[in-house]
């Protein structure tokens, strides 16, 4: 059947299941007291946004989302922010591990997860499932990726994203033959000869559009398209993940084809690529735009009032509606996430500021107030929600070593952390 013949794929036979996170161990502290894809994002968004909003943007509107670790922020959130037409046909189910007669245990990795609610996902008799994490920057239509999965006859879909070989030992590199059947997938290639065997075929390469994005491998990005039957079939064990198990399992015995992403796209699983990948929305021209009109990304509408700005130097900041800063401050590549509260004269560079979850007043306040207070020096460090830094502070990573955990911060890969709630008395030098 050629594939001009084929059938084009309905939205209205698709389903998306978003991973809601295990414990993110690698986030933590951000991680300590919510789900990581309800980790702030961008001054006012949230992790889990990007997934959803882009299934919003594909005509995707029937959602699933699994969750189990400290979810209650990430429900509360999901509540808040996502509420379709009644009259559609549209909603987000948040699923939440949950003991039955057969399984009295959690989810013990993603394909666990998926397993343990496809009566939910059958009662909806969809045709495809689309398969998703809720920790990744990225923005995809994913009706074209429906589309090369009904044209190439494929059970699974994967999509990979082009790297150089030398990011290849870290990550899941499939190889596909000429067509883009998946023919083989190793798991973080460490020598230099297996990750050689896994180049991409001459005729995969030629297809790349040049300046988006180019390598020489292709590396999985944990994004799946399953027919609804093959995905029954393929759980039909006691395999856990995706990535380690069930599509290494299906590639000799089913169609698991490749799709090729060029754009932007980040794996927030770490501070450090956290860290990174918020400073990178400070650019004149950031690799992920939140300002596209044609696929905006969604959150909660808070009706906030517009921030109030009494004066300062300003570069590469990104401000969030709520916001409070004094004059005489200095900002340069800083986030400032909604509610924030700046002092007068104080300096941040390299900042990630994730605001505040409600005002105080001069009655009700604490002592140091919610925010940071006049004259604090702030170098290349996260500052988590509702957190209290008093006048005259000094809060930098210089002279520190890489790592360390402390009673009021913690460092990860050179990045200062201040956990949610923290207080800090006026006059401390970290």
């Amino acid at each position: 059947m050629s594939s001009r013949a084929r059938p084009q794929p309905s939205v209205e036979n698709v389903i998306a299941v978003i991973m809601g996170g295990g414990q993110g161990t690698r986030l933590a502290p951000l991680t300590r007291l919510r789900a990581k894809p309800a980790v702030p994002l961008g001054a006012k968004f949230r992790l889990v946004d990007i997934p959803i909003s882009n299934c919003i943007n594909s005509d995707i509107r029937r959602i699933y989302l699994l969750t189990q670790f400290n979810s209650a922020s990430l429900h509360r959130h999901i509540l808040q922010a996502y509420r379709f037409d009644r009259f559609s046909r549209g909603f987000i189910e948040i699923c939440a591990a949950q003991q039955t007669l057969d399984n009295l245990g959690w989810y013990q990795g993603t394909a666990d997860a998926v397993r343990r609610n496809l009566r939910y996902i059958a009662d909806m008799r969809p045709e495809y499932v689309v398969v998703l994490s809720g920790d990744q920057l990225y923005r995809m239509d994913y009706r074209l990726l429906l589309r090369q999965h009904v044209e190439t006859g494929a059970d699974i879909t994967v999509a990979a994203l082009p790297v150089p070989i030398e990011k290849a030992g870290g990550l899941g590199i499939l190889q596909t033959d000429e067509s883009g059947r998946i023919v083989r997938f190793v798991e973080k290639p460490k020598d230099a000869a297996t990750r050689e065997s896994l180049r991409m075929p001459s005729s995969m390469r030629s297809r790349l559009q040049p300046g988006k994005g180019t390598g020489d491998c292709l590396a999985s990005m944990g994004i799946y398209v399953f027919n609804a039957d093959v995905l029954t079939e393929t759980l039909d064990n006691d395999r856990v993940d995706f990535g380690k198990d069930i599509i290494p399992g299906s590639i000799a015995a089913r169609q698991v084809y490749a799709y090729v992403f060029q754009g932007y796209w980040e794996d927030i699983g770490t501070i450090r690529a956290f860290f990174e990948a918020n400073l990178q929305i400070t650019r004149p021209n950031p690799p992920f735009n939140f300002f596209d009109s044609a696929a905006p990304i969604y959150t909660r509408a808070r009706h906030l009032p517009a921030s109030l700005v009494s004066g300062g130097s300003f570069k590469e900041t990104v401000i969030a509606e709520g916001c409070l800063i004094e004059a005489g401050v200095k900002l340069e590549r800083t986030l400032v996430g909604i509610r924030s509260v700046i002092g007068e004269g104080c300096d941040l560079r390299e900042c990630v500021l994730m605001g505040n979850d409600h005002y105080e007043d001069s009655a009700g306040g604490g002592d140091p107030p919610l925010g940071i207070g006049a004259r604090s020096v702030v170098r290349r460090t996260i500052v988590d929600k509702n957190v209290r830094i008093g006048a005259d502070c000094v809060i930098t990573p210089e002279g520190k070593s890489a790592r360390a955990d402390e009673e009021l911060y913690c460092i990860r890969d050179g990045i200062v952390v201040i956990p949610k709630g923290t207080v800090i008395p006026a006059g401390t030098r970290i």
